[in-house]
C-alpha cells in the first residue's frame, strides 16, 4: 500500500482515483473546485479543496511524506507546471505530472517532474495497434524499443508448438505466457501446444514483434 497525492480532479484525475481506491491504496486528492472534490470522497481516504498553486497550502499537506505525487491537472499548463516545480521544492520524493503535448513534457521534466504521462498520446498508440490489425487484442509499451503484445495464434501455428514455431531464435521474440478461457499459464515450454482458442503474451522489441506478426 502507498500513500499517494492527487492533484487535479478532472475526468484523468477521477480515473486514477478510482484505480488507486480499487488497488486499496491510500489516496490525498486535491482540486479547486468543491464541487469535484465532493464527488471524490467517497473514493479517496481524504480530499482537500485548495490551489496547488500556492506553496502554503501545499506545505500543509505534507507532500514530502507521500510515497507518489502525482500532478493531473490538464486545461491549465502553468498551474500544472507550477504545482510540479513546488511539489519538487517542498521535498517530494516522486513526482509524476501529465501532459498534452511533447513540449508540455520537456518543461514539466526540466522543472520538477521525475516522469511524465501522456494520456492521450499513450491511448492513441494503444488504439491504433488494437485495431488496425485482427490479432492483436492488448499491447503493453514497456519503454521506447520493447512491448508485450497479447496476440491470437496465427493460422499457420496451430496445432505446433512453441519449440517448431521458433519464434525466438527467428525473431528474437519470446512467448511469456499463453492465455485461454481467461486464465493464464506462464508454464510455456518447448512442448506447449497452440491451439486456435489460446492467445499468448509475447515480449520482444516493438519492431520484432512486428516483423513477426507482421502488423
Amino acid at each position: 500500500m502507498k500513500s499517494i497525492l492527487l492533484i487535479g480532479l478532472g475526468s484523468f484525475g477521477k480515473y486514477i482515483a478510482a484505480q488507486l481506491s480499487a488497488l486499496d491504496h491510500q489516496v490525498m486528492a486535491v482540486d479547486q473546485d468543491e464541487g469535484r472534490v465532493n464527488e471524490i470522497l467517497p473514493l479517496v481516504t481524504n480530499a482537500q479543496i485548495g490551489d496547488s498553486t500556492n506553496a502554503e497550502f501545499l506545505k500543509s499537506l505534507g507532500v514530502n511524506n507521500f510515497d507518489v505525487c502525482i500532478v493531473a491537472i490538464g486545461n491549465d499548463f502553468q498551474s500544472s507546471l507550477e504545482t510540479t516545480s513546488l511539489l519538487k521544492e517542498l521535498g517530494a520524493k516522486l513526482v509524476v505530472a501529465r501532459a498534452e503535448r511533447d513540449v508540455q513534457a520537456k518543461f514539466l521534466l526540466r522543472n520538477g517532474a521525475d516522469e511524465v504521462v501522456d494520456p492521450e498520446k499513450q491511448v492513441a498508440k494503444w488504439t491504433a495497434i488494437r485495431y488496425s490489425t485482427d490479432h492483436i487484442l492488448d499491447y503493453v509499451e514497456l519503454d521506447e524499443n520493447h512491448s508485450i503484445f497479447e496476440v491470437s495464434v496465427p493460422e499457420a501455428w496451430v496445432g505446433k508448438t512453441v519449440g517448431q514455431i521458433d519464434v525466438r531464435k527467428k525473431y528474437n521474440v519470446n512467448i511469456m505466457a499463453m492465455k485461454q478461457n481467461g486464465k493464464l499459464n506462464v508454464s510455456v515450454t518447448p512442448d506447449t501446444v497452440l491451439t486456435e482458442d489460446k492467445t499468448m503474451l509475447v515480449l520482444g522489441e516493438y519492431k520484432a514483434l512486428r516483423k513477426c506478426f507482421r502488423t
